[in-house]
């Protein structure tokens, strides 16, 4: 099964594993984590790594969201990237994705400052990963929930994942054509910088939910802070085109890829004002849970979940593939 490599495995393989010791490493490799953060002069560096290789639409947009989220729900600004462009053959089109890359880095206020790119025959997709590096004088890991915080999302479940369904299986769904062109305008939603900026004010921790969506974001919160998190399945935003298109796939807007929400904890006496200034930021925002002491599980609804949880996209992508 494709997907992130599960978290025990990076336990026993990877974490212990990270060359020289250095005293400026202020958050290095850990489980749930979405960037490193290094002490330098004047705050900290965050810095945040992701690749895109599964969706075949607006790839280099996606990916520079995905890469800058990171680092934005880390409490810095996105500054600098550096891309590695890996193509299938020499019908794929470079200048597009370089077209895509300009404008998305534009739009967060990043600058693209070297990378790679070549073709490789392997491929039967482009792949694009990206480093994202930021500054912030106040980190905020994932690690950071404290029990009795709340627990507030932004924007809605499945964001991401609703547009790949409309641009890569629209066609198979049969879905109407408003649906599916109301779906896929929310790739220009996936940036979680406009939120980050307002939420990392209040939060003792942020999270950006990517593969396995909402709910794997939420129980990778959970296992980084040592926290049981109880959340309230329908206080959830779930917008109607993501109900239709999951509803016709067969996947849940939960589990699906989550880029385009933005998951935090914060003091409950926080939250009325975190929520009124997103608001008036034209973003929408819930308070869906709370932080218990516990063993790190995500109470959903009433159902405990401790193991990783895995995208329902996935499959979706595995049949595509065996049926060509």
């Amino acid at each position: 099964m494709p997907g992130k490599v599960p978290p025990n495995e990076l336990l026993e393989c990877v974490f212990d594993r990270t060359g020289s010791a250095d005293e400026t490493v202020i958050q290095g490799p850990a489980d749930g984590e979405d960037a490193a953060a290094i002490d330098w002069p004047g705050g900290d560096l965050v810095v945040s790594s992701d690749p895109i290789s599964l969706a075949a639409s607006q790839v280099g947009t996606l990916g520079v969201y995905v890469a800058c989220n990171d680092v934005a729900a880390s409490g810095a600004d996105p500054r600098w990237l550096t891309v590695v462009v890996m193509l299938p053959d020499e019908g794929t089109s470079l200048e597009t994705i370089a077209t895509d890359l300009d404008a998305a880095a534009a739009e967060v206020g990043a600058s693209i400052v070297g990378g790679h790119s070549e073709y490789v025959d392997q491929l039967e997709r482009p792949l694009v990963s990206l480093t994202a590096m930021g500054a912030t004088r106040r980190y905020v890991p994932t690690g950071g929930a404290e029990p009795g915080d709340a627990v507030v999302v932004t924007k809605g479940a499945g964001i991401e994942g609703t547009a790949i369904l409309a641009a890569d299986f629209g066609d198979e769904l049969g879905v109407e054509d408003a649906v599916r062109e109301r779906a896929t305008s929310l790739f220009e939603e996936i940036s979680v910088v406009p939120d980050a900026n307002i939420v990392r004010e209040h939060a003792t921790a942020m999270h950006d939910p990517t593969e396995g969506g909402v709910a794997a974001g939420l129980l990778e919160l959970a296992r980084a802070s040592g926290v049981r998190l109880e959340v309230e399945r329908d206080a959830i935003p779930v917008r109607s085109e993501t109900e239709t298109l999951c509803e016709a796939a067969g996947v849940d807007p939960l589990r699906i890829f989550g880029s385009g929400a933005l998951l935090a904890t914060m003091p409950a006496d926080r939250v009325e004002n975190c929520l009124e200034r997103l608001e008036r930021a034209g973003l929408e925002a819930a308070e869906i849970g709370l932080v218990r002491r516990g063993e790190p599980e995500l109470v959903l609804g009433g159902e405990s979940i401790s193991d990783p949880v895995t995208d329902d996209l996935y499959p979706l992508w595995e049949s595509a593939d065996a049926d060509e």
